[in-house]
């Protein structure tokens, strides 16, 4: 098993795939060639299933950072002998336009070793182990390299001078002093692709520096944000960008499959897709970080991975691959331990074919928060957009499984109604942009059945909240969104009992918010999510309460590893961060719930995201 801390990893993206970097320089995890690709590496979740480190020999410290404006990492190793500092770079392509990063990606994943001060003796382990840690490839020397070929994937290591192989794993051990350097690079192509070459050092060299350029070229072209956490808020938008799929504009949930709620339990998923229900808080969260073209890729995406479904009438999907593909099967690998021994290691996911109503919302939401940033829709895209407003009407009175993808049945979750709401509400707004004027009335009619029947079988005198489903006394994290979508003021008294109950009720010792403590069909327990205690940070600046909620969002952010990223969920018994990561929901919520409270202290309250 793997038992490594989830917040000792660092991210690396091209903006096509990913690769987690412990503090020891060790890279666990790397898929090639996408997000969702098997991996070459997964000592995250076997510590049999591949790894490729670099580190001093003997007594270490190390502190670690990303370059500025950047997600190239930089870790700093200091020795009784010397330092030396190990950058690590998923190669990003040409120099091109900032708003083509990762276009050009190599597929190439870069290190760069330098003595800073007297002399380091280092070792270099490299064990590839593809396709999860099934496969232990061939390995080869070639003049100044090493090749790898094993089932579908041939991989060349580049930079190696006197390796040795033994047991399909290179070992070298090396000496730099002061101002010396070394550089690796790891290049993938598929069997049937033309084979990759060596790379030289000095090329290697020159792709971090081109990377580091790239990035910063980035994050300047979208550095507007001016208000509370500003580095945070800067540092989460690369983020995001970093867990994009450029080829595409879809953005994964995350990079990981498997990482668990719960240490030892079987909560574990794969993450590595993009969820439907993300959509209209991711766009969003791109508008506070002033990306206009990644928004407008991300719903392109989005729309034309859905529109065939809605147009045929049939369910609206919840995710999907990055490619836009709709069969996510969820099958186990028994071979692999677990992080910590959490078992099923679980690829695909089998909450693809759910039920989720709330969708409707989440896509017409988008489309509106599109349209507000200078968006426009082409006949095509409008059509579905009509469909997408006429199928929650139809729909809004039918069960699903909500928002949290529950395996113990379908009921009448609050949130799901919620967003059918919003997204008849989105669709009478837009109704000139969608060339539906004639739909208006009908729409209307719906929209104010909904919320009827919302204002008289969500609320619960018992529990003095909205709560989770109709006519229950469950709470539920999601009913913050009624005030953030505009459903109700944030003054409204039942949204501040609502707001009160979650924060005193639904809250751990630490203040930190669970999504529900109810039974969902699923075994095992789960932590607090930090999602959901964004929400309740924006909800309360949307409620007026700025205090309350800076105290909130500081409470959330103090679970921020060393280098500013962001599990899904932190254990409520050690503080430990829990889940995939990093995850773009959490990233996300941060976005959000900073941007409502600077926008509370300049106004006395944040405005809704629609409505």
């Amino acid at each position: 098993m793997s038992d490594r801390p989830i917040a000792d990893y660092a991210l690396l993206s091209d903006c096509r795939s990913a690769a987690l970097v412990s503090t020891e320089g060790s890279v666990d995890w790397l898929c090639f060639p996408r997000f969702d690709g098997p991996s070459v590496f997964a000592r995250l979740l076997d510590r049999d299933a591949g790894h490729w480190s670099i580190r001093p020999a003997g007594t270490v410290a190390t502190d670690r950072r990303y370059h500025p404006g950047t997600m190239v990492l930089e870790t700093t190793f200091r020795t009784p002998e010397g330092t030396a500092v190990l950058e690590d770079a998923m190669a990003i392509g040409g120099e091109g336009s900032a708003h083509a990063l990762g276009a050009n990606a190599p597929g190439l994943l870069v290190r760069r070793l330098t003595c800073t001060e007297g002399s380091v003796g280092l070792e270099m382990e490299y064990a590839p182990r593809p396709e999860y840690g099934l496969i232990v490839p061939l390995l080869s020397l070639e003049n100044g390299g090493v090749r790898g070929r094993g089932g579908a994937d041939v991989l060349m290591l580049s930079g190696t001078r006197t390796p040795t192989i033994d047991d399909a794993t290179v070992r070298s051990t090396f000496r730099l002093a002061t101002g010396e350097r070394r550089a690796f690079a790891l290049q993938h192509r598929s069997s049937w692709e033309s084979a990759p070459g060596i790379w030289s050092e000095d090329e290697s060299h020159a792709r971090i520096d081109e990377t580091i350029r790239a990035w910063r070229a980035w994050s300047e072209l979208h550095d507007t944000y001016d208000g509370p956490w500003r580095d945070l808020v800067l540092h989460s938008g690369r983020v995001l960008q970093a867990l994009t799929f450029k080829p595409t504009g879809a953005i994964v949930a995350a990079p990981t499959t498997s990482l668990p709620e719960t240490p030892g339990g079987n909560r574990n998923w794969d993450y590595r897709y993009a969820w439907v229900r993300d959509a209209s808080f991711t766009l969003e969260a791109l508008r506070v970080a002033a990306c206009g073209d990644e928004a407008h890729d991300f719903f392109e995406w989005m729309a034309g991975a859905t529109a065939a479904a809605v147009h045929l009438g049939s369910e609206l999907q919840i995710m999907f691959g990055v490619g836009g593909e709709h069969d996510l099967a969820e099958r186990e690998l028994t071979h692999l331990r677990g992080w910590r021994e959490s078992v099923p290691v679980r690829v695909g996911n089998g909450a693809w074919d759910q039920r989720q109503l709330d969708v409707y919302g989440e896509l017409l939401g988008a489309a509106d928060r599109l349209a507000d940033v200078g968006g426009g829709f082409d006949e095509v895209t409008t059509h579905f957009l009509v469909d997408v407003a006429e199928a929650a009407a139809e729909r809004w009175g039918e069960t699903d499984e909500g928002i949290w993808e529950v395996r113990g049945g379908r009921r009448h979750f609050l949130y799901s109604k919620l967003m059918c709401w919003a997204a008849l509400d989105r669709a009478i707004a837009m109704a000139d942009r969608l060339d539906a004027r004639g739909r208006v009335e009908d729409w209307m009619k719906v929209r104010a059945g909904i919320r009827e029947a919302i204002l008289s079988r969500g609320w619960s005198e018992t529990a003095g909240a909205f709560t989770q489903a109709f006519d229950s006394d469950d709470l539920d994290a999601s009913v913050l969104m009624m005030p953030i979508v505009g459903f109700l003021p944030g003054d409204d008294p039942r949204i501040r009992s609502t707001i009160d109950a979650i924060e005193e009720r639904l809250t751990d010792e630490r203040g930190l918010v669970y999504r529900y403590r109810t039974e969902d069909g699923l075994e095992g327990d789960e932590g607090t999510f930090l999602l959901c205690t964004f929400w309740l940070a924006q909800a309360q600046a949307t409620a007026g309460l700025v205090d309350r909620a800076r105290a909130t969002f500081e409470r959330a952010i103090a679970y921020v590893n060393d280098i500013g990223l962001l599990a899904e969920e932190v254990d409520p018994a050690t503080g430990e961060l829990l889940g995939n990561f990093p995850q773009a929901f959490s990233h996300i919520g941060l976005i959000n719930a900073a941007s409502a409270i600077a926008e509370a202290e300049r106004t006395g309250a944040a405005a809704p995201i629609m409505g």
